[in-house]
């Protein structure tokens, strides 16, 4: 059974606060898997915010969403707490077909696609003054992307590629844009891709906000009627070695300390949205959620 509720950001601290104050043991350290789009948030932001606040060891693993959703059910690397950008990477880890993995998960942030351009690129003055799909088919230009299987930012592109050649009437602009959605000149591991657009290596990217104002990543904003958007998720896993560290932790990212830190480096805060089973919930995190049959 599945229900949902969704909680004003301004209603939720003082539930947040409530959790917080209800698991006041310290102590451990936490293991978070994370969506890699949010690598700088969390090693330079979050992360050493949680460990400033003595609430535990702060231990993060990045990763495309999907490839973590893999690496947990094969039970590759053991974890605490799994952080999504999509939460579609969570189904896979819900009901008995996955073995409960998670049995729940919050919605807590968002952060639209944009294309991301080295300033430098032979392309960065077409990108600024031409229609960026006209750009992206340019003969010689680099584009870098995510791969679809193991990464939800990989598919929103390929989705945005969609939409765009549904919506502008522009037959075959995905093929010529991104060729074959596997394509393998375009495809770069999540934690490799700034790096590739900052080194000159790459022209232009796909990317998520969040990622272009941790980097200071020139970007083209895509329009409304377009637009797609990582939604990201929190959840504690149900193996986690340190179950009481996992709540502390996710009381404090969605707490007044932890989302300010998110704006700051560029998500968009939305009200809670919670799903799953409200009853599998841990205590300490229960008045986080209000839900409605």
């Amino acid at each position: 059974m599945r229900r949902r509720a969704i909680l004003a950001a301004g209603a939720a601290l003082p539930f947040i606060r409530a959790a917080e104050a209800a698991n006041t043991t310290i102590g451990g350290a936490v293991t978070v898997f994370y969506a890699g789009s949010l690598v700088h948030l969390m090693d330079s932001g979050i992360g050493p915010a949680f460990d400033t606040a003595d609430r535990g060891q702060f231990r993060g693993y990045s990763g495309g969403s999907f490839r973590l959703v893999h690496e947990i059910r094969e039970r590759l690397r053991k974890g605490d707490v799994f952080i999504s950008a999509d939460s579609r990477a969570n189904e896979d880890l819900m009901g008995p077909v996955n073995g409960d993995l998670i049995t729940w998960y919050v919605t807590f942030a968002q952060s639209p696609l944009v294309i991301g351009y080295n300033p430098a690129s032979r392309f960065a003055d077409d990108l600024k003054a031409k229609p960026w799909y006209e750009v992206l088919q340019e003969p010689g230009i680099r584009i870098g992307r995510t791969d679809p299987k193991v990464d939800p930012k990989g598919q929103t592109a390929v989705d945005v590629l969609d939409k765009a050649e549904r919506v502008y009437k522009l037959p075959d602009l995905s093929r010529k844009v991104l060729g074959a959605p596997e394509n393998q000149e375009q495809l770069f591991p999540e934690e490799d891709l700034v790096s590739k657009l900052q080194s000159g290596e790459l022209d232009a990217g796909f990317f998520y906000s969040t990622e272009t104002v941790d980097h200071n990543i020139a970007a083209i904003k895509l329009p409304p009627e377009i637009s797609l958007s990582a939604h990201y998720t929190a959840t504690v896993l149900r193996e986690a070695a340190n179950p009481a560290g996992a709540d502390r932790f996710i009381a404090f990212l969605l707490g007044a300390e932890g989302r300010a830190i998110m704006q700051r480096h560029g998500l968009d805060v939305i009200p809670l949205s919670f799903n799953g089973n409200p009853k599998k919930v841990p205590d300490a995190l229960r008045s986080l959620v209000i839900a409605a049959d």
